[in-house]
C-alpha cells in the first residue's frame, strides 16, 4: 500500500495500527479542522459492564474553525486520574497489564499542551513496545480528502463500523459479554502481549 493519511487519536484502535503495518509511509494530518466525537480525543475499552468511552476533554481555541494541532487540553479536569483508573480497573487482570502498564502510565502523565502532542508520545511508546518500525510524518498543510487514495482519516470512527473483520482472542470480560472487536490497541497488548504485533500482521479480510 501507498502512503496512508491518518488522524491523530488518542489510543487508537486496533483498525488504525493494521493500516499502519501496511505501509512504510504514513502522514498524520493536524491541519484538518478539528471533528469532535472522533477517535482524535476518544477511546474504547473494555470493562466488567462492557464498552466504555474515555474522551479528553479539550479547548478549541478558533471554536469550530480550530485545527486539530491548535486544540488544547483542559487541565483543570482530573481526566487522567479518571482515565487511568478506568484503565487499570479494566485491564489489571488481564496477561500483560504488569508488564506494560507502568510505563504507558509514566508518558501518559506527562505534562502537554496539545493533544497531538500527547497523541503522538503515546503512539510512538506503543509503536516501540509492538516493535514496528512506522515511517511516521505529519503534514505542513490540510492534505484535501481526494489527494491521496489511502485516506483513512474519516473512515476510521466511532460513529462507524470497521469494514475490517478482526479475528477473535481472549480479552478479559469476555466471557461475561462475547468478543468485542477493534477496541483501543491497549486492549490487545494487555491481553496478547509480545503477540499483538503477529495479530496485527494477519491481513484481516474486509467486509462490503
Amino acid at each position: 500500500m501507498d502512503t496512508v493519511i491518518l488522524s491523530t487519536a488518542y489510543f487508537p484502535p486496533v483498525e488504525y495500527f493494521v493500516h499502519i503495518l501496511e505501509t512504510k509511509s504514513i502522514i498524520i494530518d493536524t491541519y484538518e479542522t478539528y471533528k469532535k466525537q472522533t477517535y482524535r480525543n476518544r477511546c474504547s475499552i473494555y470493562t466488567e459492564k462492557g464498552l466504555m468511552n474515555l474522551s479528553i476533554p479539550v479547548a478549541k481555541p478558533f471554536g469550530n474553525h480550530s485545527k486539530t494541532r491548535d486544540i488544547t487540553i483542559l487541565k483543570m479536569e482530573k481526566w487522567k486520574s479518571n482515565h487511568w483508573k478506568s484503565i487499570s480497573n479494566a485491564y489489571q487482570a488481564s496477561p500483560f497489564f504488569l508488564y506494560y502498564g507502568s510505563e504507558l502510565k509514566e508518558v501518559f502523565y506527562q505534562d502537554f499542551t496539545y493533544l497531538y502532542q500527547l497523541n503522538d508520545a503515546l503512539l510512538r511508546l506503543i509503536l516501540n513496545m509492538l516493535e514496528i518500525d512506522a515511517g511516521i510524518k505529519y503534514s505542513t498543510y490540510f492534505i484535501q480528502p481526494d489527494e491521496l487514495a489511502n485516506d483513512f482519516r474519516f473512515t476510521i470512527s466511532p460513529k462507524a463500523a470497521s469494514r475490517l473483520k478482526l479475528k477473535s482472542y481472549v480479552q478479559v470480560f469476555s466471557d461475561r459479554h462475547g468478543f468485542i472487536s477493534n477496541l483501543s490497541i491497549l486492549d490487545l497488548i494487555f491481553n496478547l502481549g509480545p503477540e499483538a504485533r503477529m495479530y496485527l500482521k494477519r491481513r484481516p479480510s474486509y467486509s462490503g
